[in-house]
């Protein structure tokens, strides 16, 4: 197996918690060698548990450092020196205070990749910027959920680990221009650029935002999800392709276009409902597999590891949902999270010499 395809790339975070942490994980996981600077108390979130701890910093570095002192920061320029980049995930008023910014330490490393991954941009000030918060702000709650019920959110943290995810290809694209410089990445546009069709479709033809009943597609039909005799099925019906083969195996006749299946939503809805109710939604899955119709039964998270035990790794003595970019040739080294301060600085707060 080849070394990754990050290999020899070194690369520097502050923060904590979820966002930026998840970023450089990925890239870790890519070969990338990431060093976690953290303060002599440690990112918060090894206060939520290990196993969290784990999920967002495995095979990384830790140095800890005091970045309101003048060591911690001459320490820090160091590590700069030798880096290709450095990903903050803090308020824009610390970022600046503690000096992480290309301005700043473009004096170590012209070169240097400074990524600010904020709640709403370097510009926006220090307004709390949690993950269901920006959610809210966004318009992504309101369009989440059943229309006669509460606005609602995610299940897990969509807003980090987007952002995460948006924060790491801004971070590469400045790494191969072969220029140093600052990235800029919120949590605010990320979600408000994920919303693209949402969005384009009230900006160019003034239509509404609205919640459709489980979570229907605003354009497809049928494209939701439905009850079944036991459980619910995800059905997406997104051409007239899809429509013929699904309506064979229903017994469903009509409604042949895309164009007649919106018009028509609530008449193809009460067809295909009362259709689905003669099986189950494990059955109506494996029946429709095979025309490849896109359709699944609703599982749980434990339901759902169990199905993919390749997803589950060994990191260290934690088992962990393993990286989801797959390259030919590499297999990810799966290493342990750090402890606080292991390769530098003293938990204590008294930086390394």
């Amino acid at each position: 197996m080849s070394a990754g395809p990050l290999a020899g790339i070194r690369i520097l975070e502050v923060g904590h918690m979820l966002a930026g942490p998840y970023a450089t994980m990925v890239l870790a996981d890519l070969g990338a060698e990431v060093t976690k600077i953290e303060p002599p108390g440690g990112d918060i979130s090894r206060q939520v548990g290990d196993a969290y701890f784990a999920s967002l910093n495995r095979g990384k570095r830790s140095v800890c450092l005091d970045l309101n002192s003048e060591a911690g920061r001459e320490r820090l320029g160091e590590l700069v020196a030798e880096s290709h980049a450095l990903l903050v995930n803090l308020k824009p008023s610390a970022i600046r205070r503690l000096g992480l910014t290309y301005e700043d330490l473009r004096r170590w490393n012209e070169r240097i990749v400074c990524v600010a991954l904020t709640g709403f941009g370097m510009d926006a000030g220090d307004d709390p910027a949690f993950d269901y918060v920006v959610q809210a702000s966004t318009g992504v709650a309101s369009l989440t959920g059943d229309p006669d019920g509460p606005p609602t959110l995610p299940g897990y943290s969509s807003a980090d680990n987007s952002s995460g995810l948006t924060a790491a290809i801004g971070l590469l694209a400045q790494i191969v221009s072969g220029r140093g410089g600052q990235v800029e990445v919120s949590l605010r546009d990320v979600m408000l650029s994920q919303l693209n069709y949402r969005a384009s479709a009230y900006l160019n033809e003034g239509t509404e935002p609205r919640r459709l009943p489980n979570g229907a597609h605003s354009y497809y039909v049928p494209a939701q999800l439905f009850p079944t005799a036991e459980g619910h099925l995800a059905l997406f019906v997104t051409h007239d392709g899809f429509w013929r083969s699904f309506a064979a195996e229903a017994g469903i006749e009509g409604f042949t276009t895309m164009a007649e299946r919106a018009a028509r939503r609530e008449e193809v809805l009460d067809v295909v409902t009362k259709a689905l109710a003669t099986d189950t939604a494990a059955s109506w899955e494996a029946r429709l597999r095979p025309s490849g119709v896109p359709a699944a039964a609703v599982r749980t998270l434990p339901e759902a590891l169990e199905a993919t035990p390749e997803m589950v790794v060994e990191a260290g003595g934690f088992r962990l949902v393993g990286g989801s970019v797959r390259v030919s040739g590499h297999e990810p080294d799966y290493r342990p999270p750090p402890r606080l301060g292991e390769h530098g600085g003293l938990p204590s707060g008294k930086d390394a010499a």
